[in-house]
């Protein structure tokens, strides 16, 4: 592995969002947003709610940007991910690399979500808008 410059995060509230930064030496410059969609299972969703076990999450965040700086030879890998509420339209994970070649680049960002979606305790939980029928089948009492 070359060296890499390795940035992970989990942020509470927004992603500060930023134009990709020049990596010296990098053919690609590779950026993934991930971003809350207005429907979960076709109905209309207000955003997500993201909790995390925090220490485990940044340790797997960090492997995960490790592991895919080794095998993709990346020079730079930043990996954020939101916790707590985030809105429909907004984004939820951030993931940029650089290699000095466009296949390496969009494969360590391909395997980088992958791993991330299959290793990193974050779980969600949707907020359906008022008055859809999900938010309508939440609102009946269970049966005893």
């Amino acid at each position: 592995m070359a060296n890499c410059d390795c940035e992970v995060a989990l942020v509470s509230g927004p992603l500060g969002l930023t134009s990709p930064e020049t990596t010296l030496g990098a053919g690609a410059i590779v950026e993934f947003l991930g971003n809350v969609r207005t429907l979960e299972n076709g109905k209309p969703i207000e955003g997500i709610e993201y909790e995390a076990h925090r220490e485990m999450a940044e340790y797997q965040l960090r492997k995960i940007a490790q592991e895919a700086a080794a095998r993709f030879d990346l020079l730079m890998i930043k990996l954020h991910h939101c916790v707590g509420f985030v809105a429909v339209g907004e984004t939820s994970l951030l993931l940029r690399v650089a290699a000095a070649h466009r296949g390496a680049a969009f494969e360590a960002s391909r395997w980088a979500v992958d791993e991330l979606k299959k290793r990193v305790p974050i779980w969600k939980s949707v907020r359906f808008q008022a008055g859809s029928a999900r938010e309508k089948e939440r609102s009946v009492p269970a049966l005893a």
